[in-house]
């Protein structure tokens, strides 16, 4: 499997979720986008669960790893 990592922190924020979109309907069955955020990304997480049947949000995690950094792994599901 493999893994395509984002760092969005410099990204402004309306570019964000299309570079998102973008690069997570480039992954294959089972790969997963991880994603480097100024912030808790719980909205991406909702908006994601609604509007992409591929997203699986059981393998959904997030990790706060310092101040203005969150690490989450959105994981598409297998074929």
């Amino acid at each position: 499997m493999s893994e395509t990592t984002l760092d969005l922190r410099d990204v402004p924020p309306p570019e964000r979720h299309p570079k998102i979109h973008d690069a997570f309907d480039d992954l294959a069955p089972g790969e997963t986008l991880t994603i480097v955020n100024d912030h808790e990304p719980k909205p991406l997480f909702y908006e994601m669960k609604a509007e992409v049947p591929e997203f699986d949000a059981e393998r959904y995690s997030v990790e706060e790893r310092g101040e203005a950094e969150f690490v989450a792994e959105l994981p598409k599901q297998d074929g």
